[in-house]
């Protein structure tokens, strides 16, 4: 119930439950049973946006502009520098809700331009139903590999793969939903285990190869300490890591 607790005082995650409840609606209205079977092709769809937003989005090289850094700082950067602050956990509403609002849009033009009649509830099943569900195993997944809590066997492993990307090599292991691994091991951003023993860990690991008093760093711990509950001491030190 902690995690569940959790996951829901944010946006993103109440926007995404509700957008799936809507989904249920529309195809439940529509009428057309098998439309239901639809939303299992959502899962490999969102499985591999997350993959894709998590390595070529969220991961961008720094950017020079202060405005530009502080953004990526929101979505992913300020995740890695303090990977324990639970504000910091879930993807952001403003890269979640334009991805959800694109997809739905992209899967409907796709089936009405092959002549669908039922292309609204069918996109509706596949990014709604489909994808929405699977972005919540993602948060709950995610969530729980940073926290302190009792886990599953799979829990356990997730957690164990995850943490080789925030604390060995962050250029690996892009995907945290179980069974994303497969997608790592195909886009070969897995790491070997027999690598593993002999790699060393990637410096400034926790700054994403920044040095940790980089002033874009610095700027953006200040601009967004009081949204993420970042006490000063936990600013200076960030920047002695």
């Amino acid at each position: 119930m902690e995690r569940l607790a959790l996951m829901f005082r944010h946006r993103s995650i109440l926007g995404v439950a509700a957008a799936i409840m809507i989904g249920i609606g529309i195809v439940a209205g529509s009428g057309i049973w098998w439309l239901w079977a639809l939303a299992l092709l959502g899962i490999p769809a969102q499985m591999l946006n997350e993959y894709n937003m998590h390595r070529f989005v969220f991961h961008l090289p720094p950017p020079e502009r202060q405005w530009q850094f502080d953004l990526l700082y929101r979505a992913h950067y300020g995740h890695h520098d303090f990977p324990t602050n639970r504000e910091l956990f879930f993807a952001p509403d403003f890269v979640v809700f334009p991805a959800l609002a694109l997809n739905f849009v992209l899967v409907l033009g796709i089936l009405a331009l092959f002549g669908a009649a039922w292309a609204i509830p069918g996109a509706a099943a596949i990014v709604l139903i489909g994808g929405g569900t699977t972005f919540l195993a993602y948060e709950w997944f995610h969530s729980t590999a940073h926290l302190p809590v009792r886990k599953t066997a799979v829990e356990r492993h997730v957690t164990t793969l995850h943490n080789q990307h925030h604390f060995r090599d962050f250029s690996k292991w892009f995907h945290v939903t179980a069974g994303g691994e497969i997608i790592d091991r195909a886009m070969g951003t897995a790491i070997d285990k027999d690598a593993l023993k002999s790699q060393q860990r990637i410096d400034f690991i926790r700054t994403l190869g920044m040095r940790p008093d980089d002033p874009r760093l610095v700027a953006a711990r200040h601009r967004f300490a009081g949204r993420y509950g970042l006490t000063e001491d936990e600013i200076t030190r960030a920047a002695r890591a």
